[in-house]
């Protein structure tokens, strides 16, 4: 049987949270949630996850020092940076502090999915782990 990936949805929206979390599960994910950095990192060292979902505007920090710092702890975790508020200073951001991909909200079901399967395939065709 195929192990389920465990993913990290990071975003201060509870109704996102809820959306991408359910659509997630429907695929076969074990997914967590969290609404600030703090509970992110604090989920993220009593758990593994190959991949997580960051909002890059958070209540407590800006969702590219989470990203930076999850960067560094888990270098092998696939970092997906996703915006209501798009800039091409954001997504170079994302992108050198360790992001596989910036999406851009509103995201369709179908775009979230792909993304998440494409990259996580990369990962493992690279031979990265969770940590």
């Amino acid at each position: 049987m195929k192990q389920r990936k465990r993913i990290l949805v990071v975003d201060d929206d509870k109704d996102i949270l809820k959306s991408f979390k359910a659509i997630l599960q429907e695929e076969g994910y074990d997914v967590d949630t969290a609404e600030t950095s703090r509970e992110a990192i604090e989920k993220t060292e009593r758990r593994a996850y190959g991949l997580a979902l960051l909002d890059i505007k958070l209540p407590d920090v800006d969702g590219t020092e989470l990203l930076e710092l999850l960067s560094e702890r888990f270098p092998k975790m696939v970092k997906i940076m996703i915006t209501g508020y798009p800039s091409l200073q954001n997504a170079a951001e994302s992108l050198k502090h360790g992001a596989a991909a910036y999406v851009m909200k509103p995201v369709q079901p179908e775009s979230l999915l792909k993304v998440v399967e494409e990259k996580l395939r990369e990962k493992e065709e690279d031979g990265g782990g969770n940590k």
